[in-house]
């Protein structure tokens, strides 16, 4: 990028004057973060809120029942994972009705599925904003991973309703549903983060993530208890970081036991450890970003 350093120069001057008189300035990413960064991604917020408004706008526009179905897609999956899982299977849930196991553990995995998925298709879905503007990059995948949110609260006021329908209220451990959605707002960056960053080099990662989410959906305690796995295998079915989310929005939300923090903290600090990771590779890619788009 040429940057002019005055108006030394005059019209009438040669190449080699206007040259000497003009520096070039190479604008290169920083490949680690600093407290500056974060304090540009903050005065970008506004942008952050547009973006975020944005997509869910486009979501539901010209929609015949709008936000009803947020309602239906779990209803009609707990009805199926009831029938299969719950009748068929025989699946336990301890005192809770499985159709309120099977809701509360749908609820995180949708959130995270499809906060993933967009948070991986966030450069490609807005090339022409990053080949045109400058901002932070960061703020397409905030808004990405920010954007299912609302899906989210509308399902956990379904949710809320059935529960009182089967007459099991919520208690005090509620208070610590914002804890555990920010934990799946980071596992959700830090997994993503990479995927994004990858997408824009390989497409074949748009095309594999969905069945590899499916996959991930079946080696998650979604449809049934952790308690179901082997003991032998709970320290490495652990490590997958939905184990710990999933069971912790089910005792937040319908008071079962939680996850044994011992098996819980490996995968948090795998997660933070890929998050920060992803950090690093968004500030390496930056460079290339614009000229692969």
């Amino acid at each position: 990028m040429v940057i002019p350093a005055g108006e030394g120069v005059t019209r009438g001057s040669g190449r080699r004057a206007l040259e000497r008189a003009t520096p070039l300035v190479r604008i290169r990413p920083r490949v680690s973060l600093s407290w500056g960064e974060f304090g540009e991604l903050w005065a970008c917020r506004e942008l952050l809120v547009i973006l975020t408004l944005r997509d869910i706008r486009v979501r539901y526009k010209q929609a015949a029942i709008g936000v009803v179905w947020v309602a239906i897609q779990p209803l009609l999956t707990v009805f199926v994972f009831t029938l299969i899982f719950g009748r068929l299977a025989r699946f336990p849930s301890g005192e809770i009705p499985y159709p309120l196991f099977a809701f509360a553990g749908l609820l995180s995995w949708t959130y995270f599925s499809q906060a993933l998925g967009r948070c991986a298709a966030s450069f490609i879905d807005d090339s022409h904003l990053v080949s045109k503007v400058y901002f932070p990059r960061l703020i397409l995948p905030l808004a990405a991973t920010f954007n299912p949110l609302a899906d989210f609260a509308v399902a956990t006021v379904v949710l809320l309703a059935v529960m009182f329908g089967f007459g099991v209220a919520p208690t005090y451990r509620v208070l610590a549903l914002p804890l555990v959605l920010l934990l799946e707002i980071l596992t959700v960056l830090a997994f993503g983060l990479w995927l994004a960053a990858a997408n824009v080099h390989y497409r074949d990662v748009g095309h594999a993530l969905p069945f590899f989410l499916q996959v991930w959906m079946y080696a998650s305690p979604v449809a049934y208890p952790v308690d179901v796995v082997p003991a032998r295998w709970q320290t490495l079915y652990c490590l997958n970081p939905m184990v710990g989310l999933i069971s912790g929005f089910r005792w937040c939300l319908l008071g079962t036991p939680g996850v044994n923090f011992t098996q819980v903290v490996p995968s948090v600090v795998a997660v933070l450890m890929i998050l920060a990771g992803g950090f690093v590779l968004l500030r390496k890619s930056e460079e290339t970003l614009v000229d692969v788009l």
